[in-house]
C-alpha cells in the first residue's frame, strides 16, 4: 500500500490531463469562446459590433451553459494590464530593438514606427487578454467542474447561487 492510496481511495489523475485540459481552454480562449463549454462566443461578433463598449465588453455570460465571464466588478483589469499591455510592451519593445540595432532612423519615425503598431495591437488584443485571462482563471480556479470532466462520485458540486439583496424598507412602512 503507497502512501497515495492510504489517504484516499479516488484513482490519481492521469499525468496528461491538466495539459490537456489547459490547452484546451487557451484553444477556447483564441477562439474567443465559453471557457466552460466551448461552443457559445464570449463576445458580440464583429460584424454586430456598434460601438467601442461593444468592442471591450464581454457578455455577461454564456447562453448555453450559464458560465458568468465577470466575476465581480473590476474582473478583468489584470486581465488588461498584465495580458494585454504586457504583451503590447513586449511588441514595442522588440519593435524598438530592431529599428535602434539595424536601422537608422530619426527619433520622430522610431516613435511612430513602435508606437503604431503598439496602439493597434492592444485594441485588436483586448479582447484575447480577457478570454486568455478567463481561460487561465477558469482552469486554476474553476467555479463549477467542467462539463467534459466525469462526474465524481456522489456528484459534482452545484454553484451556490448569490443570496438576494436585502429589501430597503419603504417610506410608508416606516410611519
Amino acid at each position: 500500500m503507497n502512501a497515495a492510496s492510504a489517504f484516499s481511495d479516488a484513482p490519481a489523475p492521469a499525468p496528461w490531463s491538466a495539459g490537456r485540459r489547459a490547452w484546451r481552454y487557451f484553444a477556447r480562449a483564441s477562439r474567443l469562446s465559453c471557457p466552460h463549454c466551448g461552443t457559445m462566443p464570449m463576445f458580440v461578433p464583429l460584424r454586430d459590433t456598434r460601438s467601442l463598449s461593444e468592442w471591450f465588453t464581454p457578455l455577461d455570460g454564456c447562453p448555453r451553459c450559464g458560465y458568468a465571464y465577470e466575476r465581480e466588478m473590476g474582473y478583468f483589469l489584470l486581465a488588461i494590464w498584465a495580458v494585454g499591455y504586457g504583451f503590447g510592451s513586449l511588441l514595442g519593445l522588440v519593435i524598438y530593438l530592431v529599428l535602434e540595432t539595424y536601422y537608422d532612423v530619426s527619433m520622430t519615425t522610431l516613435l511612430l514606427a513602435t508606437l503604431l503598431p503598439v496602439f493597434c495591437f492592444a485594441m485588436g488584443f483586448a479582447r484575447h487578454a480577457k478570454a486568455y485571462f478567463l481561460a487561465f482563471d477558469h482552469f486554476f480556479d474553476p467555479p463549477v467542474p467542467d462539463l467534459e470532466d466525469p462526474p465524481r462520485e456522489g456528484g459534482n458540486p452545484v454553484v451556490p447561487k448569490p443570496a438576494p439583496e436585502p429589501a430597503l424598507p419603504s417610506p410608508a412602512s416606516r410611519g
